[in-house]
């Protein structure tokens, strides 16, 4: 949860040098060489079922084609902070998506979560003369990233049980860097070659790679198997607790009390939605989404 937490803080560094699509293609191509060579050496690599490629070619549309076009384009506008608010709402969008799609019937305390966390994000975005804090246009973006992410839920239930987290994860990192392969060509190539390479420029793609994109859902993935699904990812809601923190020491971002209190209720809403979850794969599928960021 650190790892992800950092996530947010390492894209910001990185969008100082590089644009969000040379980001997210460079960060896909090095989590798919390190994920591969990990599933390969642990021998979990397997072939994809016939039935199942066009499942994956969806959930890699969804997430991280779309997710990440509006999450990183959104970044550019917000801070990492409301970011990492904004997008653990996730498992929230997807219980009601669920509940639009598969009828499932939601507890009153499911119901009071959501709505805790819907005015938890309105307090935070909205000042006390009732303006919006922060751009309208990231927040749209934003927006774009979590309906991504609900589609990808919707998608993934039908895959988890059948594949590990992280060859789902490896995977859908594959179809989406060639997702990303041409856009980058045509928008990023020539100012990406005409840059002057430093190490220092790239480590933040490196530690978005290596920590973020890998080594947390090597953790997550162990820690599922040990502590089940829905412990492990209740843990999840530490995420924008971390990067709240991380964003303050190393960015310099600063939260207002009503900021503070947005945070809070969003996180208790966030539990609250997820008590008692009727299905398990659908619980399985909110594990993973919004992971790759």
């Amino acid at each position: 949860m650190i790892f992800w937490g950092f996530s947010f803080i390492w894209f910001k560094v990185a969008n100082k040098t590089f644009s969000p699509i040379t980001i997210i293609f460079i960060r896909l191509l090095f989590s798919v060489i390190l994920l591969t060579t990990y599933l390969i050496a642990t021998k979990r690599y397997i072939k994809i079922r016939k039935e199942d490629r066009k499942l994956f070619l969806m959930l890699a549309t969804f997430e991280p084609f779309f997710y990440f076009l509006g999450e990183s384009f959104g970044l550019t506008y917000v801070s990492a902070t409301f970011c990492s608010v904004f997008i653990s709402t996730i498992p929230v969008f997807a219980t009601i998506g669920s509940w639009i799609i598969f009828k499932e019937r939601l507890g009153k305390i499911n119901y009071a979560g959501i709505l805790l966390s819907f005015i938890g994000v309105i307090i935070f975005i909205f000042k006390s003369d009732g303006t919006i804090s922060l751009s309208v246009k990231g927040l749209l973006l934003l927006m774009l990233a979590v309906f991504s992410a609900v589609g990808y839920n919707l998608t993934l239930s039908k895959l988890v049980g059948n594949y590990s987290p992280v060859f789902i994860v490896n995977t859908q990192n594959t179809f989406g860097a060639i997702l990303f392969l041409p856009l980058f060509l045509i928008f990023d190539f020539n100012s990406f070659m005409n840059t002057p390479f430093t190490f220092s420029m790239f480590k933040p793609i490196i530690e978005l790679s290596l920590f973020a994109s890998c080594g947390a859902f090597i953790l997550f993935a162990y820690s599922v198997g040990n502590l089940g699904i829905s412990k492990a990812n209740v843990f999840s809601n530490s995420i924008p607790v971390f990067t709240a923190f991380f964003s303050f020491l190393l960015l310099g971002d600063k939260l207002t009390l009503q900021n503070i209190a947005g945070m809070v209720i969003v996180i208790a809403g966030l539990f609250l939605s997820q008590l008692h979850s009727p299905r398990k794969r659908m619980d399985e599928a909110a594990a993973l989404s919004g992971k790759t960021a």
